[in-house]
């Protein structure tokens, strides 16, 4: 058994017991005290949340969820979240598939491919462009993004895939399709810096000796280095998606807006944060605050949902890597 093993596995000696340390006393209830502050300000921000959406929860309950209405008239206010929910999850969905695959092969060119020349130049222009604000990058692709894939990319898509309904007639350019390109734009650098990292903790050892044993790189790659980083990879995934759930400038200035849900990707549509973004300042009603409000309460609900599923996945992956490890030894 290594040292480290062996340190990891040695039983953590209780603060109680020990001689008692200003610095280690001071260190205690530093950490403790942030510790629960973070808490504290996670319930405030859930109670306030759910506060703000009472108006609403009290007149739609559950039914806001599924119903796909939006009309803020005075006198004949109906509300509902279906349409945007629809939004969100068909954005965040496409753009993490789109950006997966590509900010895998990002990591693996600059951790396995890239010449040493190209490999700190590359990871500083993928990491500038997480720093990019939401806000230019939404102006982006309204003036060259939306344009772009109005008159080239979505009409070459239609005349090829016209017959699946999600390629549908063209529109303006501020479509749903722009939204999702524009996503994977933000999650791209995230997901990609995270995987590098991953990739270049795997054991050089390990790579060295499936090498040495005849394995391609490919080979090597997909039967060492994944299953090695796969926990994180699929954590970093998932906080991509989160990253996609969560982002309102962007996609507010690209979508186009509409309370409707069509299989069309090249037609308008909105998503949870989008509409908060775009109608909060405006709001003129207690129920319209309120509904709006409560589409901030599902948001919260999806980020919690998809944090606890970042957390099962590492830890189940890690469980089984560590039995795997254990057997082999």
């Amino acid at each position: 058994m290594s040292s480290a093993q062996a340190s990891a596995d040695a039983p953590r000696r209780p603060f109680t017991g020990r001689r008692v340390r200003f610095g280690d006393l001071s260190l205690q209830v530093v950490a403790g005290a942030a510790a629960l502050a973070t808490t504290v300000l996670v319930g405030l921000i859930v109670w306030k949340v759910i506060d703000g959406a009472r108006p609403a929860l009290s007149k739609y309950g559950l039914g806001f969820v599924g119903r796909i209405a939006w009309n803020p008239v005075l006198g004949h206010e109906l509300y509902g979240a279906g349409s945007f929910l629809f939004g969100t999850a068909i954005t965040s969905v496409l753009a993490l598939i789109l950006a997966a695959p590509l900010a895998m092969g990002v990591a693996l060119f600059l951790t396995e491919l890239a010449p040493r020349v190209l490999r700190a130049p590359v990871t500083a222009l993928v990491e500038t462009l997480a720093a990019v604000p939401s806000v230019v990058l939404g102006l982006w692709g309204i003036l060259v993004l939306g344009p772009a894939l109005r008159d080239h990319i979505e009409p070459t898509l239609h005349s090829a895939l016209g017959f699946i309904p999600l390629f549908g007639e063209p529109g303006s350019g501020s479509s749903i399709f722009t939204a999702v390109i524009v996503l994977t734009i933000m999650i791209l650098p995230i997901v990609s810096s995270i995987s590098r990292e991953l990739f270049l903790g795997v054991p050089h050892e390990l790579k060295e000796g499936a090498l040495a044993l005849g394995t391609t790189r490919w080979e090597m790659v997909r039967g060492v280095m994944f299953p090695y980083a796969r926990g994180g990879v699929a954590a970093a995934l998932i906080l991509g998606l989160g990253r996609a759930l969560g982002e309102a400038i962007a996609v507010t200035q690209v979508i186009g807006g509409g309370v409707f849900i069509k299989a069309n990707l090249f037609g308008t549509g909105d998503t949870l944060a989008s509409k908060i973004a775009a109608s909060y300042q405006g709001s003129t009603t207690k129920l319209q605050t309120g509904s709006l409000v409560y589409l901030a309460l599902i948001l919260l609900v999806f980020s919690l949902a998809a944090n606890i599923a970042a957390q099962w996945v590492v830890r189940r992956v890690a469980h089984r890597h560590g039995i795997t490890r254990g057997g082999h030894a």
